[in-house]
């Protein structure tokens, strides 16, 4: 598993490089705007049933029904599983993809109502959701692909995929958008032929393996429809964190301009763990507890559930406190060039603080859940996603109120605005923030929730060695935390500086931090064989 997880993150890590020039090129060309706020949820989306069918949904029901049919039956009975299952994933998504391309003027007002109908901002939103929501049919066919790849072991071509996206973007805002006056239009059609590329991409690994589909019918199919029984909870289950996030857009459209971009960055910078190690951590882990399911193993379950949950810490504590430490410095150094200014690089920092204090839940779930819909409890997850999506709304609401009635930059936008809070909002810099914070404060509540019941149900045992380990993890962390702190105190000014020395100012702080975590987890015993065990 640890060898898998290291493929798949260092193909995971190409595609966040490749996304990261893109979103410099993004920050560069269109910087924060209106229009910038327009596409982003255009994209958003789509990119919502790609959370749901790449990381959450349907692989979460897929996977674990897959793997059933390898253990029991033959090559041809996958086959037709596998034949059954596109062809009723083609009709299903044809038909939702038709509804929201005609629907359009009426879907996107659901999602961003802030922009408004008759608005400039809201029509254009409009076109481009027309044109960028296909990218759901695609991409969702092109994780099914991957599905299948990754239950055979073949990681690698399912997670470099999505590099395909990140070159096709930034194709289009450099070699198109300057012809077409830098319209974001240009951006929606890129994201139209990238979803086309990454399930291309996959046919060939596919074909190798005599799995490439032939898409037939499967409503009366019993593999399908037990998909299609497990899949329907695990919607809203495995999906928590997307909910939030297109909750908080909605929310964000009725805040002061650039805050959907703003919360875009956040969200950008996030994924460097999440999709690197997270991702890749889930993924790898969800075929192998579903074998161990199948095979009637629970010790074998619950120490590779003890395995995953070490390696997301281990992980995801350094990278908390790196982005929130390091808030600043790392939207000046990557985002600010061109149109994307010091004061987009102070509000992106703002929500980047918030929202990064949950890193190690948000790791912790990619772990957790999968053991829930390994054994095909889909039910579970579902009870811990509504009370944690409750708590987001209720926690934003909170926040917001505590911003306007409780600080004095509130109490006069208040009064500016007449008393109307959303009028006060949408003129108050940095309300985007306590959405973030509400994100994490509701990421937590979930990872909490998750590991409780799987302790309650005795699915998982703790293993030996746990507080010694969590000793060695806090020496480390506050080690990497004086360092960075010692650096940044020293160094100030990271809006000003020249771009070249930002980024190498920025080199020297991660890398110091870096070395000196693994040093004290080094020095402390922790070796990478016991990442083995």
């Amino acid at each position: 598993m640890l060898r898998s997880t290291a493929v798949f993150s260092a193909m995971t890590f190409l595609s966040r490089i490749s996304g990261l020039v893109r979103d410099q090129v993004y920050a560069g060309s269109f910087g924060a705007s209106p229009a910038m706020d327009a596409f982003f949820v255009a994209f958003r989306i789509p990119n919502f049933m790609r959370r749901l069918s790449a990381e959450g949904s349907f692989s979460m029901a897929f996977v674990p029904v897959l793997a059933e049919y390898k253990a029991r039956y033959g090559q041809a009975e996958v086959k037709e599983l596998i034949d059954r299952v596109t062809g009723t994933l083609i009709a299903a998504l044809l038909v939702l993809t038709a509804a929201v391309v005609l629907a359009a003027p009426w879907v996107m007002p659901l999602f961003a109502p802030g922009f408004g109908t008759e608005t400039e901002q809201g029509r254009l939103a409009a076109e481009m959701l027309r044109i960028t929501f296909p990218y759901a049919l695609f991409i969702s066919l092109a994780s099914l692909a991957g599905g299948i790849l990754n239950s055979y072991q073949r990681f690698a071509i399912p997670a470099l995929s999505p590099v395909l996206l990140n070159l096709a973007m930034i194709a289009a805002a450099l070699g198109v958008a300057p012809l077409f006056d830098y319209s974001v239009l240009v951006l929606a059609w890129g994201v139209f032929v990238a979803g086309i590329l990454q399930l291309v991409f996959q046919f060939p690994a596919l074909a190798r393996l005599g799995l490439l589909p032939r898409p037939r019918w499967g409503g009366r199919h019993p593999g399908v429809r037990r998909i299609m029984k497990l899949m329907v909870p695990t919607l809203f289950g495995s999906s928590v964190a997307q909910v939030n996030l297109l909750l908080n857009t909605m929310m964000a459209s009725f805040l002061i301009g650039g805050s959907v971009t703003w919360l875009y960055y956040t969200d950008r910078l996030l994924e460097f763990p999440l999709g690197m190690f997270g991702v890749a951590i889930g993924t790898v882990i969800l075929p192998h507890l579903s074998g161990r399911h199948a095979a009637t193993d629970p010790q074998g379950f619950s120490k590779a559930l003890d395995w995953g949950l070490r390696l997301c810490l281990i992980i995801g504590v350094p990278a908390c406190l790196g982005l929130v430490l390091c808030a600043e410095p790392l939207t000046a150094a990557l985002f600010q060039h061109g149109n994307f200014t010091a004061r987009d690089t102070r509000m992106s920092s703002l929500s980047l603080m918030a929202q990064s204090t949950a890193v190690p839940a948000f790791l912790l779930v990619k772990v957790l859940a999968p053991a829930f819909y390994s054994r095909q409890d889909t039910k579970t997850p579902v009870k811990a996603a509504v009370v944690a999506v409750i708590a987001n709304v209720l926690a934003t609401l909170l926040f917001l109120a505590l911003l306007l009635w409780g600080t004095e930059a509130g109490r006069a936008a208040l009064q500016t605005a007449g008393g109307r809070a959303l009028q006060a909002l949408g003129e108050l810099p940095g309300a985007h923030a306590c959405l973030a914070l509400a994100i994490a404060l509701a990421g937590w509540l979930n990872a909490v929730q998750l590991w409780w019941y799987l302790r309650r149900a005795d699915v998982y045992q703790r293993q030996a060695g746990w507080g010694r380990f969590l000793r060695q993890l806090a020496v480390a962390a506050v080690g990497l935390a004086a360092v960075v702190l010692a650096l940044l105190a020293y160094w100030q000014g990271w809006t000003v500086w020249p771009w070249w020395e930002r980024l190498w100012k920025l080199g020297v702080v991660v890398s110091a931090g870096a070395a000196v975590y693994g040093g004290l987890l080094w020095l402390q015993g922790l070796r990478p064989r016991d990442l083995r065990h």
